[in-house]
């Protein structure tokens, strides 16, 4: 084989393996990759469309925007006016709302409550905090649910809230209704077409991203 030839197979042998190595070292550091649409700031300052985010990382978006995080196995939507910590595989949530979907146990945190899929098979859960109370809708899956003094298992459909002791308040199927600014969380063709809603507002993020992008939130 010629040096020339040789050289060009060792060039392509690196364009082949760098990559990987680089979401190898993505994957050990925590790290995530940040999507917005409309005006999201990631620690205090404008989102430029896209970016890498890694623990301890603020974002934040406005009545308007949402955004989407997509780390491995594991994608969060934050919902408009908002503010989440990433943590890893981790999301605390200071306020607004998330939606979670998860085949790594990716672990929510609002105010004393702390929400914990089941399994590692795909979970999907939704974290509300609103006028001080932290509401939990499990919509797939099952997810455990620690509020302080006591715990419930929610399963699909099912949610909980925390009372003033520190129990865990769970409603069943069909229960009254719990609102968040007027939308109910509890009916079943509201959380679908929720979910719909939100499929469709991260197909447009990612179809606006700059550089193209391939999902990991599939299990």
């Amino acid at each position: 084989m010629s040096v020339p030839m040789l050289r060009n197979v060792i060039c392509w042998m690196l364009i082949a393996v760098t990559p990987a190595s680089l979401v190898a070292a993505d994957a050990d550091s925590g790290a995530a990759m940040l999507y917005g649409r409309g005006p999201v700031w990631l620690n205090g300052k404008p989102l430029p469309r896209s970016s890498a985010v890694f623990p301890g990382d603020l974002i934040q978006t406005q009545p308007e925007s949402l955004a989407t995080l997509d780390a491995s196995g594991s994608g969060v939507i934050v919902l408009p006016d908002s503010l989440v910590k990433f943590e890893a595989n981790a999301v605390s949530l200071e306020h607004g709302g998330v939606s979670v979907a998860t085949s790594k146990g990716m672990v929510a945190i609002a105010r004393e409550i702390t929400i914990t899929p089941a399994s590692n098979t795909w979970t999907e859960f939704e974290v509300a905090d609103a006028n001080g109370t932290v509401q939990v809708v499990a919509s797939k899956g099952e997810v455990n649910v620690n509020c302080g003094k006591g715990t419930a298992t929610l399963s699909e459909g099912e949610q909980a809230t925390r009372d003033e002791s520190g129990n865990c308040k769970k409603r069943r199927k069909g229960g009254a209704p719990v609102q968040r600014d007027g939308i109910l969380l509890t009916d079943p063709d509201l959380q679908a077409g929720a979910l719909i809603i939100g499929g469709a507002l991260v197909c447009l993020l990612l179809c606006h991203s700059s550089k193209p992008f391939v999902s990991q939130w599939k299990p």
